[in-house]
């Protein structure tokens, strides 16, 4: 499905950080280009986002939205007088509040979809109401938990919150070759890999499943860690500790993480907090893996325990450490739940069918 009328899109970020959520801007926003809409992305110059875009082949201007200053508004706003767009899409709080105070002073403001990626509570509060409420025409989140919570706990208008999940390109994330994929990232060709995918952030429980290695009684299985972020160090100097720095490959940022997941067994996503729909989780299902995560945020919607994937207790090492040993152990059930979860994922999350939520999205938000 395509929007019949074209649309100019703007979308804005005020984190300099790199993951899943600026890599779903830049997905999205390069699929609605395809698709013969107007899009451009305002961000700081000094964020990753905004040197990644030219990667994704997507227009960015340089703008100061990184932090909530008033002169960062008056600018926005000069800035926004001279462009003609039909919706603007925000992504992170400070961005959200910039753009929600130049839009009163501007005579015909484009109307203001915000994006909640995290299921971070919202402050309930006169100001935040009046931003979610007012300011906005549109909350769309990546997990239907978040609109629940939203819908619950600030009160928002049920039809005005929509959940839209990042989706997957099914043709990029395949199942392949292990043991190419494997020598072609210099990778153990024997021995067996668990994978992480993920910011090192702390909410995303690398230390857990750095203790469920080290719980797991098998001398061949390795971790191989994909991702940066500011829990590196600390992680550096917990595997040391643990005595598993020979077993833990550090493979830092990936511009394309499918081979990454192509040479794995099992993949592991333990979080505990601020969780949508992890697009990581959906890349290796996607690819057919067979996973262990937990019920953090809106991971239950795709992570069905037995059949999708195992979910475990969060920030449990020892739970952890045993679902990784059953998989390692039991090849039958690590074919039947990546066989399972790949075509759950294909069903419900594809790349084309976010697009086609996102493209109602910004046509209602555009007629008001």
């Amino acid at each position: 499905m395509t929007a019949a009328r074209k649309l100019a899109i703007l979308h804005t970020e005020a984190s300099r950080g790199w993951g899943g959520q600026e890599i779903r801007i830049l997905t999205e926003a390069a699929g609605m280009i395809a698709r013969g809409h107007r899009v451009m992305l305002a961000c700081p110059g000094d964020a990753r986002i905004f040197r990644e875009a030219t990667r994704f082949k997507v227009p960015a201007v340089e703008l100061p939205l990184g932090r909530k200053k008033p002169g960062a508004v008056f600018e926005l706003r000069r800035w926004l007088a001279g462009q003609k767009f039909d919706v603007i899409n925000s992504h992170s709080s400070t961005d959200t509040w910039l753009v929600a105070l130049a839009r009163l002073m501007l005579l015909a403001p484009p109307p203001l979809v915000r994006t909640r990626h995290i299921s971070a509570a919202v402050p309930r509060n006169l100001a935040t109401g009046w931003l979610y409420r007012r300011a906005t025409s549109r909350v769309v989140t990546t997990g239907e938990a978040l609109r629940t919570q939203l819908i619950r706990d600030n009160g928002l208008d049920p039809n005005r919150v929509i959940s839209v999940p990042t989706g997957i390109d099914p043709a990029h994330f395949q199942p392949g070759d292990r043991l190419l994929a494997r020598k072609l990232l210099n990778l153990p060709a024997d021995g067996e890999l668990i994978g992480i995918v993920a910011t090192l952030r702390s909410w995303k429980g690398h230390r857990f499943l750095f203790d469920a290695l080290r719980r797991v009684e098998r001398p061949n299985a390795r971790l191989v860690v994909v991702g940066d972020g500011p829990q590196r160090s600390p992680l550096f100097r917990l595997a040391a500790d643990l005595d598993i720095l020979d077993r833990v490959v550090f493979a830092g940022n990936q511009n394309d993480v499918a081979p990454w997941l192509r040479a794995l067994d099992v993949f592991a996503l333990p979080s505990y907090a601020n969780e949508g729909v992890p697009q990581a989780l959906l890349q290796a299902m996607m690819t057919g893996l067979a996973c262990v995560t937990t019920a953090a945020g809106a991971i239950g919607e795709v992570a069905q325990n037995e059949l999708t994937a195992l979910v475990v207790p969060m920030q449990d090492a020892g739970g952890l450490a045993k679902a990784l040993a059953r998989l390692l152990d039991d090849a039958e059930l690590r074919h039947r739940l990546g066989d399972t979860a790949r075509e759950a994922v294909r069903a419900r999350h594809s790349l084309e069918a976010m697009l086609d939520r996102m493209e109602v999205v910004f046509s209602l938000a555009a007629r008001g």
